[in-house]
């Protein structure tokens, strides 16, 4: 599977993360990057500085989607 450099779907960014990055999606990481993404933090403020605010939500939701398949 071929992947945009910034994921635009949920496959492409499952991809990315399981595939290209060798990141399992446990629990542990899916809670993690929820609780990290969802705080109003310095990192999140990068975060969506760097990325944008739809990227954000996206991730925000494809989390969700990978917690829920699990």
């Amino acid at each position: 599977m071929k992947t945009t450099i910034i994921p635009t779907n949920f496959s492409e960014w499952k991809h990315c993360i399981t595939v290209e990055c060798n990141i399992p999606l446990s629990t542990d990481f899916i809670e993690s990057r929820l609780t990290s993404l969802n705080t109003d933090c310095e990192s999140t403020r990068q975060f969506i500085k760097l990325y944008g605010e739809r990227h954000h939500q996206n991730i925000l939701r494809w989390l969700q989607q990978a917690r829920d398949e699990q």
